[in-house]
C-alpha cells in the first residue's frame, strides 16, 4: 500500500506538473501577471524534482541502503502494509483536476460582484492620446481620462477598447479585470455602452468597440465609484485575448 509520504509526493508531482504545464501552454496568464512566467516554471521544476527524489527514496528496490536488522518499507522493522483507505489520497483529485482541466479566466460573474477598479487608474497628468484614428487604449486608461480628466484628452477622438460584456438588465457594460499580482486580487474596470451596442450581446462575450467620449456616468452599486460611458459607433465580437487582464 502506498504510504502517506508517497501520496504527498504524488500530490507535489501533480502540482509541479500543473505549474509547468500552465506556464508552457500560456494559460498561466489567466491567473497571474505575464512577468511571472519563468518563476512558475522554476517553482514547478523544484516541486517535480523534490517529488521524484522522495518517490525514489520511498520505493527503491528492497535491500538498497537498508540498515541491518530493518525490513524494507518503513525503516523500523515493519515492512508489512497496513490495510484501509489512506485519506490523503483525496488530495490527489484536485491536483489531478488542475493538471487536466485549466479553469477559465475571470469573467462577468466576478465583475458583477466586484466594485469598479477606478482607483487603480491615474488621476492626473494625462498626456495627449497617441496618433491614430481610432486609437487603441486600455479600459483603465479610458476610465481614468473620462472620470478624472473630465474627457478633455478624449474630446474629438475615436478610441477602441476591448473587454467582455457585463449585462445589467437592458444595460450593457464593457468590463475587464485588473490585477496587481494574480487573479486573487483582480477587480473589474467597467465602462457603460451607449449608441450602436449589439442588442443580443450576451454576458462574457468579448467585444471590440470603437466610439467617442460620453459625459454620462453611472454609480457602481458595490463601491459607489463612478462608471464612465462610451458612445459606441462600431462593435463586433472578438476572441478572448491571450492576456485577458489589465495591470
Amino acid at each position: 500500500m502506498v504510504s502517506r509520504a508517497g501520496v504527498q509526493s504524488v500530490v507535489l508531482l501533480l502540482i509541479g506538473g500543473t505549474l509547468i504545464r500552465t506556464a508552457w501552454t500560456g494559460t498561466y496568464v489567466r491567473y497571474v501577471k505575464p512577468g511571472l512566467h519563468w518563476y512558475l516554471i522554476a517553482a514547478g521544476a523544484v516541486l517535480v524534482a523534490v517529488a521524484v527524489v522522495n518517490l525514489v527514496r520511498l520505493y527503491r528496490p528492497a535491500g538498497t541502503d537498508v540498515h541491518a536488522g530493518e525490513h524494507p518499507g518503513d525503516g523500523h522493522g515493519h515492512g508489512h502494509a497496513h490495510g484501509g483507505f489512506e485519506p490523503s489520497w483525496l488530495l490527489v483529485a484536485p491536483a489531478l483536476a488542475l493538471l487536466l482541466v485549466a479553469p477559465p479566466a475571470l469573467g462577468s460573474y466576478a465583475a458583477s460582484h466586484g466594485g469598479t477598479a477606478l482607483n487603480a487608474a491615474p488621476t492626473s497628468d494625462f498626456p495627449p492620446l497617441p496618433d491614430g484614428d481610432p486609437v487603441r487604449i486600455s479600459m483603465l486608461d479610458y476610465a481614468g481620462r473620462a472620470v478624472f480628466d473630465k474627457g478633455r484628452t478624449l474630446a474629438g477622438r475615436r478610441v477602441t477598447l476591448s473587454g467582455f460584456v457585463l449585462a445589467d438588465g437592458d444595460r450593457r457594460y464593457l468590463a475587464r479585470m485588473v490585477i496587481t499580482c494574480c487573479a486573487a486580487d483582480a477587480r473589474p474596470v467597467k465602462i457603460g455602452l451607449d449608441g450602436a451596442v449589439p442588442p443580443d450581446a450576451a454576458a462574457d462575450t468579448w467585444l471590440e468597440v470603437t466610439g467617442t467620449y460620453s459625459p454620462r456616468t453611472d454609480t457602481d452599486p458595490i463601491d459607489g465609484e463612478p462608471v464612465p460611458y462610451l458612445t459606441v459607433t462600431a462593435a463586433h465580437p472578438v476572441a478572448a485575448p491571450k492576456q485577458p487582464y489589465e495591470s
